[in-house]
């Protein structure tokens, strides 16, 4: 069984998520240009033993947005469907999903462990990390109404797909989702590039921590996954080979293996 509900955020936003399986809560919290079903085929052997609180982020899917865009209130937005699990929950977040969902871990005691797949953040480096100009570049095919071809640049430039995977992936039931949410990609890269990581503010979190880290990943992922690593005190990495930045889509299997085994072990 599963049924979409919603939760308060403290701005006021109603933030919705979809609530599936039996089990311990396992709070889910996806990237940028999709909705709570990027998740997949992981979902099923997820839902299995864990009660899944799959959201959607602020803007997109069946959830609100506020008048202006701040990533500090997607921190709050986390926090919120956490605490809505009535009890304490695990929390898995994806690239920018993943950024917030670290960056909730200071704001509950609701956490029992995390795990974030390759939150994407500048490291040590004064230039922008999706290259020059690209929050201007989509935000102006965004206000030319090109939404597809906003989408294929992000995905190409930014997130670093191929053309073999961009073409499956327009050929995919998500694309129509991904053009729905077009409009959060220019502000998502711009508050990437403008974001500040503050180890500082994790260093009371004391949550297990999980980092995936694809082989195949961009470097400036490999640098902030390792970033979050140095800040976060009870924290692992682990590689994910041959992978890159959406393996719960290229390697379910290996994803969820991983996954299960750090939230079910009890050591």
């Amino acid at each position: 069984m599963h049924s979409m509900h919603q939760v308060r955020s403290p701005d006021g936003t109603n933030i919705a998520y979809e609530r599936r399986g039996h089990g311990p809560p396992l709070v889910m919290v996806h990237g940028s240009s999709l909705d709570h079903a990027r998740w997949g085929r992981s979902v099923a052997g997820l839902a299995g033993r864990f009660t899944l609180l799959m959201m959607d982020r602020r803007g997109r899917g069946a959830s609100g947005d506020g008048p202006s865009y701040s990533i500090e209130r997607e921190f709050e937005d986390v926090a919120a469907v956490v605490e809505a699990a009535g009890r304490p929950a695990h929390l898995l977040g994806h690239s920018y999903g993943a950024v917030c969902a670290m960056e909730a871990s200071a704001l509950t005691s609701a956490i029992d462990k995390l795990v974030l797949y390759e939150p994407p953040f500048p490291v040590g480096n004064p230039n922008p990390i999706f290259g020059p100009h690209m929050p201007e570049r989509l935000e102006d095919l965004l206000r030319r109404g090109e939404r597809d071809a906003l989408v294929e640049v992000f995905l190409r430039e930014v997130v670093g797909v191929s053309e073999a995977e961009l073409q499956a992936l327009r050929r995919s039931s998500t694309w129509r989702v991904r053009v729905q949410a077009a409009h959060t990609l220019p502000r998502e890269v711009r508050m990437t590039e403008t974001y500040r990581f503050d180890p500082s503010r994790l260093a009371k979190v004391r949550t297990p921590t999980l980092l995936l880290l694809g082989t195949e990943s961009p470097r400036f992922m490999h640098d902030s996954t390792m970033a979050a690593h140095a800040a976060l005190q009870n924290s692992r990495v682990e590689l994910l080979p041959g992978q890159g930045h959406a393996a719960m889509t290229t390697a379910p299997e290996m994803f969820l293996a991983k996954v299960l085994a750090f939230l079910e072990d009890e050591t």
